[in-house]
Protein backbone atom coordinates (compact mmCIF):
# COMPACT_ATOMS: atom_id res chain seq x y z
CA UNK A 1 0.00 0.00 0.00
CA UNK A 2 1.44 3.52 -0.86
CA UNK A 3 2.61 5.71 1.70
CA UNK A 4 -0.27 7.92 1.73
CA UNK A 5 -3.18 5.97 2.57
CA UNK A 6 -4.93 6.37 5.14
CA UNK A 7 -6.55 3.67 6.33
CA UNK A 8 -9.95 4.98 7.25
CA UNK A 9 -10.88 1.46 9.19
CA UNK A 10 -8.32 2.32 12.24
CA UNK A 11 -8.28 5.97 11.93
CA UNK A 12 -4.58 6.07 11.13
CA UNK A 13 -3.06 8.19 8.41
CA UNK A 14 0.12 7.09 7.00
CA UNK A 15 1.82 10.67 6.22
CA UNK A 16 4.87 11.67 4.26
CA UNK A 17 7.37 13.24 6.48
CA UNK A 18 6.96 16.66 5.09
CA UNK A 19 3.20 17.28 6.10
CA UNK A 20 3.84 16.77 9.28
CA UNK A 21 4.29 20.79 9.24
CA UNK A 22 0.89 21.50 7.76
CA UNK A 23 -0.95 20.48 10.46
CA UNK A 24 -1.52 23.46 11.80
CA UNK A 25 -2.93 25.19 8.74
CA UNK A 26 -6.23 27.36 9.28
CA UNK A 27 -8.83 25.35 6.66
CA UNK A 28 -11.39 27.91 7.77
CA UNK A 29 -11.90 28.60 4.03
CA UNK A 30 -11.78 24.64 3.32
CA UNK A 31 -13.11 23.46 -0.17
CA UNK A 32 -14.51 20.44 -0.95
CA UNK A 33 -15.67 19.06 -4.28
CA UNK A 34 -18.09 16.23 -4.04
CA UNK A 35 -19.52 13.19 -6.59
CA UNK A 36 -23.12 14.48 -6.72
CA UNK A 37 -24.57 10.99 -6.56
CA UNK A 38 -23.51 10.17 -3.17
CA UNK A 39 -26.40 9.64 -1.49
CA UNK A 40 -27.53 11.67 2.22
CA UNK A 41 -24.27 13.65 2.24
CA UNK A 42 -25.75 17.28 1.45
CA UNK A 43 -26.51 18.65 4.84
CA UNK A 44 -23.44 17.55 7.10
CA UNK A 45 -21.01 18.43 4.55
CA UNK A 46 -22.69 21.99 4.10
CA UNK A 47 -21.85 22.37 7.91
CA UNK A 48 -18.68 20.82 7.60
CA UNK A 49 -17.22 22.73 4.95
CA UNK A 50 -16.98 26.35 4.45
CA UNK A 51 -17.35 26.05 0.31
CA UNK A 52 -18.89 23.03 -1.30
CA UNK A 53 -19.43 21.89 -4.73
CA UNK A 54 -21.08 19.10 -6.91
CA UNK A 55 -20.45 17.90 -9.73
CA UNK A 56 -21.47 14.97 -11.71
CA UNK A 57 -18.64 11.85 -11.35
CA UNK A 58 -17.95 11.99 -14.66
CA UNK A 59 -17.57 15.12 -15.26
CA UNK A 60 -14.94 16.89 -13.02
CA UNK A 61 -12.50 18.85 -14.94
CA UNK A 62 -9.24 20.39 -13.73
CA UNK A 63 -10.55 23.83 -13.10
CA UNK A 64 -13.44 22.32 -10.76
CA UNK A 65 -10.87 20.95 -8.47
CA UNK A 66 -7.94 23.19 -9.09
CA UNK A 67 -8.71 25.09 -5.73
CA UNK A 68 -10.20 22.53 -3.99
CA UNK A 69 -8.73 20.75 -0.44
CA UNK A 70 -10.49 17.81 -0.88
CA UNK A 71 -11.99 15.52 -3.63
CA UNK A 72 -15.19 13.16 -2.06
CA UNK A 73 -15.73 10.91 -5.18
CA UNK A 74 -16.98 7.44 -6.69
CA UNK A 75 -15.83 4.80 -9.16
CA UNK A 76 -16.53 7.89 -12.33
CA UNK A 77 -13.90 10.05 -11.08
CA UNK A 78 -10.54 9.31 -12.63
CA UNK A 79 -8.35 10.83 -10.40
CA UNK A 80 -4.82 11.44 -12.34
CA UNK A 81 -2.24 13.94 -13.06
CA UNK A 82 -4.97 14.82 -15.80
CA UNK A 83 -7.26 16.06 -13.36
CA UNK A 84 -5.39 16.99 -10.22
CA UNK A 85 -1.87 18.30 -12.13
CA UNK A 86 -1.39 21.75 -10.66
CA UNK A 87 -4.15 21.73 -8.11
CA UNK A 88 -4.20 22.07 -4.33
CA UNK A 89 -5.99 18.78 -3.92
CA UNK A 90 -4.43 17.11 -0.79
CA UNK A 91 -6.64 14.52 0.39
CA UNK A 92 -9.17 12.15 -1.49
CA UNK A 93 -11.58 10.63 -0.30
CA UNK A 94 -13.33 7.63 -2.16
CA UNK A 95 -17.14 5.93 -1.31
CA UNK A 96 -16.68 3.02 -3.09
CA UNK A 97 -14.65 -0.35 -1.96
CA UNK A 98 -12.73 -0.09 -5.14
CA UNK A 99 -10.34 1.89 -5.94
CA UNK A 100 -8.61 1.65 -9.12
CA UNK A 101 -9.95 4.83 -10.27
CA UNK A 102 -7.16 6.44 -8.49
CA UNK A 103 -4.10 6.68 -10.05
CA UNK A 104 -1.84 5.90 -7.03
CA UNK A 105 1.55 5.85 -8.07
CA UNK A 106 0.67 9.87 -8.96
CA UNK A 107 -1.46 10.49 -5.94
CA UNK A 108 2.04 9.15 -4.02
CA UNK A 109 4.38 11.25 -6.28
CA UNK A 110 2.30 14.34 -5.65
CA UNK A 111 1.74 14.05 -2.05
CA UNK A 112 -1.71 13.84 -2.20
CA UNK A 113 -3.12 10.91 0.59
CA UNK A 114 -6.37 9.02 -0.05
CA UNK A 115 -8.76 6.67 1.49
CA UNK A 116 -11.70 4.01 0.38
CA UNK A 117 -13.79 2.55 2.38
CA UNK A 118 -13.35 -1.09 2.40
CA UNK A 119 -16.40 -2.98 3.57
CA UNK A 120 -18.91 0.06 3.65
CA UNK A 121 -21.00 -2.15 1.32
CA UNK A 122 -19.95 -5.43 1.81
CA UNK A 123 -23.40 -6.75 3.44
CA UNK A 124 -25.32 -4.85 0.55
CA UNK A 125 -23.67 -7.27 -1.59
CA UNK A 126 -24.19 -10.41 0.48
CA UNK A 127 -28.00 -9.47 0.26
CA UNK A 128 -27.50 -9.14 -3.66
CA UNK A 129 -26.19 -12.55 -4.00
CA UNK A 130 -28.33 -14.13 -1.50
CA UNK A 131 -31.64 -12.37 -3.07
CA UNK A 132 -30.34 -13.62 -6.24
CA UNK A 133 -30.22 -17.36 -5.08
CA UNK A 134 -33.22 -16.86 -4.29
CA UNK A 135 -34.64 -16.11 -7.33
CA UNK A 136 -32.76 -19.05 -9.02
CA UNK A 137 -34.66 -21.18 -6.85
CA UNK A 138 -37.82 -19.61 -7.30
CA UNK A 139 -37.12 -19.89 -11.73
CA UNK A 140 -36.50 -23.56 -10.44
CA UNK A 141 -32.72 -23.17 -12.17
CA UNK A 142 -31.14 -24.16 -9.11
CA UNK A 143 -31.72 -25.23 -5.23
CA UNK A 144 -29.30 -22.85 -3.58
CA UNK A 145 -29.53 -25.64 -0.39
CA UNK A 146 -28.09 -28.61 -2.28
CA UNK A 147 -25.72 -26.07 -4.21
CA UNK A 148 -21.49 -26.09 -4.46
CA UNK A 149 -20.88 -22.47 -4.18
CA UNK A 150 -17.46 -21.17 -4.53
CA UNK A 151 -16.10 -17.35 -3.28
CA UNK A 152 -14.03 -16.18 -5.51
CA UNK A 153 -12.34 -13.82 -3.43
CA UNK A 154 -12.80 -13.50 0.54
CA UNK A 155 -11.90 -9.97 1.60
CA UNK A 156 -14.29 -7.40 3.03
CA UNK A 157 -17.29 -8.45 0.61
CA UNK A 158 -16.67 -11.99 0.00
CA UNK A 159 -16.97 -12.94 3.91
CA UNK A 160 -20.40 -10.87 3.58
CA UNK A 161 -21.27 -12.75 1.11
CA UNK A 162 -20.19 -16.40 2.97
CA UNK A 163 -22.42 -15.23 6.40
CA UNK A 164 -25.30 -14.36 3.86
CA UNK A 165 -24.67 -17.40 2.34
CA UNK A 166 -24.47 -19.69 5.20
CA UNK A 167 -27.64 -20.35 6.45
CA UNK A 168 -28.79 -22.38 3.23
CA UNK A 169 -26.96 -24.83 4.35
CA UNK A 170 -24.85 -25.00 0.90
CA UNK A 171 -21.38 -26.30 0.74
CA UNK A 172 -18.86 -23.01 -0.17
CA UNK A 173 -15.77 -23.15 -1.10
CA UNK A 174 -14.06 -20.28 -0.54
CA UNK A 175 -10.60 -18.99 -3.40
CA UNK A 176 -8.12 -16.07 -2.02
CA UNK A 177 -4.91 -16.71 -3.08
CA UNK A 178 -3.05 -13.97 -1.04
CA UNK A 179 -4.49 -14.92 2.15
CA UNK A 180 -4.29 -18.53 1.47
CA UNK A 181 -0.35 -17.35 1.14
CA UNK A 182 -0.94 -15.66 3.90
CA UNK A 183 -3.05 -18.15 6.48
CA UNK A 184 -2.73 -21.36 4.76
CA UNK A 185 -5.41 -23.97 5.52
CA UNK A 186 -9.50 -23.30 4.48
CA UNK A 187 -8.87 -22.43 0.76
CA UNK A 188 -9.60 -23.88 -2.35
CA UNK A 189 -7.61 -23.21 -5.20
CA UNK A 190 -9.66 -22.34 -8.41
CA UNK A 191 -8.73 -25.74 -9.97
CA UNK A 192 -10.80 -27.20 -7.46
CA UNK A 193 -13.81 -24.38 -8.18
CA UNK A 194 -14.30 -25.06 -11.66
CA UNK A 195 -14.01 -29.03 -10.88
CA UNK A 196 -16.94 -28.64 -8.00
CA UNK A 197 -19.06 -25.48 -8.05
CA UNK A 198 -22.91 -25.27 -9.46
CA UNK A 199 -22.55 -21.85 -8.45
CA UNK A 200 -19.66 -19.46 -9.14
CA UNK A 201 -19.67 -15.65 -7.44
CA UNK A 202 -16.81 -13.31 -8.14
CA UNK A 203 -15.26 -10.69 -5.22
CA UNK A 204 -11.93 -9.94 -6.22
CA UNK A 205 -10.03 -6.53 -6.65
CA UNK A 206 -9.39 -5.22 -10.46
CA UNK A 207 -5.10 -5.70 -10.68
CA UNK A 208 -3.75 -6.58 -14.25
CA UNK A 209 0.06 -7.20 -12.45
CA UNK A 210 1.68 -8.66 -9.49
CA UNK A 211 1.33 -12.34 -8.27
CA UNK A 212 -2.21 -12.71 -8.35
CA UNK A 213 -3.76 -10.72 -11.33
CA UNK A 214 -7.74 -10.67 -11.73
CA UNK A 215 -7.69 -9.13 -15.16
CA UNK A 216 -10.09 -11.22 -17.09
CA UNK A 217 -9.58 -14.34 -14.43
CA UNK A 218 -12.93 -15.91 -16.17
CA UNK A 219 -11.53 -16.27 -20.02
CA UNK A 220 -11.62 -18.71 -22.55
CA UNK A 221 -9.56 -21.19 -20.42
CA UNK A 222 -11.65 -20.97 -17.53
CA UNK A 223 -15.38 -21.57 -19.22
CA UNK A 224 -13.50 -24.33 -21.27
CA UNK A 225 -12.00 -26.50 -18.01
CA UNK A 226 -15.48 -25.98 -16.14
CA UNK A 227 -16.34 -29.90 -14.25
CA UNK A 228 -19.87 -28.26 -14.32
CA UNK A 229 -22.31 -26.29 -15.84
CA UNK A 230 -22.22 -23.58 -13.24
CA UNK A 231 -24.09 -19.97 -12.55
CA UNK A 232 -21.47 -17.09 -12.68
CA UNK A 233 -21.98 -14.20 -10.75
CA UNK A 234 -19.77 -10.83 -11.03
CA UNK A 235 -20.51 -8.39 -8.65
CA UNK A 236 -16.68 -7.44 -8.31
CA UNK A 237 -15.21 -5.50 -11.31
CA UNK A 238 -16.67 -6.22 -15.12
CA UNK A 239 -13.18 -6.88 -16.09
CA UNK A 240 -12.16 -9.88 -13.66
CA UNK A 241 -15.18 -11.76 -16.56
CA UNK A 242 -14.02 -11.53 -20.06
CA UNK A 243 -16.99 -10.40 -22.28
CA UNK A 244 -16.21 -12.40 -25.09
CA UNK A 245 -15.35 -15.39 -23.03
CA UNK A 246 -18.58 -15.31 -20.83
CA UNK A 247 -21.02 -14.80 -24.73
CA UNK A 248 -19.06 -17.84 -26.00
CA UNK A 249 -20.06 -20.20 -22.49
CA UNK A 250 -22.95 -18.78 -22.43
CA UNK A 251 -23.95 -19.69 -26.24
CA UNK A 252 -21.97 -22.95 -25.94
CA UNK A 253 -23.68 -24.22 -22.77
CA UNK A 254 -20.56 -24.27 -20.46
CA UNK A 255 -22.42 -21.72 -18.18
CA UNK A 256 -25.77 -22.53 -17.23
CA UNK A 257 -26.76 -18.75 -16.65
CA UNK A 258 -25.21 -15.80 -15.78
CA UNK A 259 -25.85 -12.57 -13.44
CA UNK A 260 -24.14 -9.69 -13.95
CA UNK A 261 -23.64 -6.54 -11.76
CA UNK A 262 -20.38 -5.55 -12.58
CA UNK A 263 -19.58 -4.94 -16.63
CA UNK A 264 -16.62 -4.29 -19.03
CA UNK A 265 -16.25 -0.80 -20.37
CA UNK A 266 -19.63 0.87 -18.24
CA UNK A 267 -21.31 2.29 -19.01
CA UNK A 268 -21.32 1.07 -22.24
CA UNK A 269 -21.98 -2.44 -22.05
CA UNK A 270 -22.56 -5.29 -24.12
CA UNK A 271 -26.44 -5.48 -25.22
CA UNK A 272 -24.99 -8.67 -26.08
CA UNK A 273 -24.07 -10.20 -22.99
CA UNK A 274 -26.72 -7.87 -21.47
CA UNK A 275 -29.85 -10.00 -23.55
CA UNK A 276 -28.39 -13.16 -22.68
CA UNK A 277 -27.96 -12.94 -18.46
CA UNK A 278 -31.05 -14.21 -16.38
CA UNK A 279 -30.04 -11.04 -14.38
CA UNK A 280 -28.44 -8.07 -14.80
CA UNK A 281 -28.24 -4.77 -12.91
CA UNK A 282 -26.40 -1.37 -13.57
CA UNK A 283 -23.27 -1.82 -11.13
CA UNK A 284 -26.13 -1.29 -7.55
CA UNK A 285 -25.07 -4.52 -5.97
CA UNK A 286 -23.77 -2.81 -3.10
CA UNK A 287 -26.48 -0.05 -3.66
CA UNK A 288 -28.48 -0.38 -0.59
CA UNK A 289 -29.10 2.83 1.76
CA UNK A 290 -27.13 0.98 4.76
CA UNK A 291 -24.18 0.44 2.25
CA UNK A 292 -24.23 3.61 0.85
CA UNK A 293 -24.38 5.17 4.31
CA UNK A 294 -21.83 3.33 5.53
CA UNK A 295 -19.63 4.94 2.51
CA UNK A 296 -20.60 8.98 2.97
CA UNK A 297 -20.61 8.12 6.66
CA UNK A 298 -16.70 6.88 6.36
CA UNK A 299 -15.63 9.58 3.63
CA UNK A 300 -16.41 12.45 5.61
CA UNK A 301 -14.72 10.56 9.19
CA UNK A 302 -11.85 10.52 6.84
CA UNK A 303 -11.64 14.45 5.50
CA UNK A 304 -12.47 15.55 9.26
CA UNK A 305 -9.86 13.23 10.15
CA UNK A 306 -7.25 14.30 7.96
CA UNK A 307 -7.89 18.10 8.09
CA UNK A 308 -8.82 18.00 12.28
CA UNK A 309 -12.61 19.24 11.93
CA UNK A 310 -14.81 18.37 14.39
CA UNK A 311 -16.74 15.46 13.35
CA UNK A 312 -20.20 16.68 14.80
CA UNK A 313 -22.52 14.56 12.37
CA UNK A 314 -25.03 11.59 11.77
CA UNK A 315 -26.01 10.38 9.05
CA UNK A 316 -28.95 7.49 8.92
CA UNK A 317 -30.28 5.87 5.61
CA UNK A 318 -34.36 6.55 5.37
CA UNK A 319 -37.17 4.61 6.97
CA UNK A 320 -39.03 1.97 5.12
CA UNK A 321 -42.28 3.42 3.51
CA UNK A 322 -45.07 2.47 6.50
CA UNK A 323 -47.11 1.19 3.26
CA UNK A 324 -44.62 -1.86 3.00
CA UNK A 325 -45.78 -5.05 5.30
CA UNK A 326 -43.52 -7.86 5.57
CA UNK A 327 -44.97 -11.28 4.47
CA UNK A 328 -45.30 -14.24 6.55
CA UNK A 329 -42.99 -16.12 4.48
CA UNK A 330 -39.39 -16.00 5.18
CA UNK A 331 -38.18 -16.05 1.57
CA UNK A 332 -40.74 -13.85 0.07
CA UNK A 333 -40.10 -10.97 3.06
CA UNK A 334 -36.42 -11.16 1.65
CA UNK A 335 -37.12 -10.32 -1.76
CA UNK A 336 -39.91 -7.40 -0.41
CA UNK A 337 -36.19 -5.93 0.85
CA UNK A 338 -34.69 -6.63 -2.75
CA UNK A 339 -35.32 -8.45 -5.62
CA UNK A 340 -32.52 -8.16 -8.34
CA UNK A 341 -35.02 -9.40 -10.83
CA UNK A 342 -36.75 -6.09 -10.67
CA UNK A 343 -33.40 -4.02 -11.37
CA UNK A 344 -32.76 -6.19 -14.23
CA UNK A 345 -35.69 -5.64 -16.03
CA UNK A 346 -35.46 -1.49 -15.48
CA UNK A 347 -31.75 -2.42 -16.96
CA UNK A 348 -33.03 -4.78 -19.87
CA UNK A 349 -35.81 -2.36 -21.03
CA UNK A 350 -33.55 0.92 -20.81
CA UNK A 351 -29.87 -0.08 -21.52
CA UNK A 352 -28.93 3.53 -22.35
CA UNK A 353 -29.94 4.51 -19.29
CA UNK A 354 -27.09 2.33 -17.20
CA UNK A 355 -25.69 5.81 -14.92
CA UNK A 356 -29.26 6.77 -14.63
CA UNK A 357 -30.49 4.09 -12.94
CA UNK A 358 -27.43 4.04 -11.20
CA UNK A 359 -27.33 6.99 -9.96
CA UNK A 360 -31.88 7.49 -9.53
CA UNK A 361 -31.49 4.11 -7.20
CA UNK A 362 -34.56 3.45 -5.34
CA UNK A 363 -34.42 3.11 -1.79
CA UNK A 364 -32.95 0.04 -0.45
CA UNK A 365 -33.06 -1.37 3.10
CA UNK A 366 -31.06 -4.54 4.32
CA UNK A 367 -33.70 -5.53 6.97
CA UNK A 368 -36.91 -4.96 8.10
CA UNK A 369 -36.00 -3.12 11.58
CA UNK A 370 -32.72 -0.85 12.47
CA UNK A 371 -30.14 -2.74 14.02
CA UNK A 372 -31.43 -6.19 13.48
CA UNK A 373 -30.03 -8.80 11.61
CA UNK A 374 -31.93 -10.61 8.90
Amino acid sequence: MSQNYYDVTKLTFLINSDEESDKNINFARMKVVIDDKIPFIREAAERLFDTVVYRPGSAFTSADVRDADALIVRTRTQCDQTLLAGSKVRFIATATIGYDHLDVPFLQQSGIAWTNCPGCNASSVGQYIRSALLVLKRQSILLPEHATIGVVGVGHVGKAVVKALTSFGCKILRNDPPREELEGTSFASLEEIKAECDIITFHTPLTKSGKYPTYHLANDNFFNTLGKKPVLINAARGAVVDTTALLRALENGNVRAAIIDTWENEPNISLSLLDKVLIGTPHIAGYSADGKTNATRMSLDAVCHFFHIPQKFTITPPPLPTSLLPSNDPEERELQLYDPFRDSQALKAQPQQFEVLRGNYPLRREFWDFGKQR
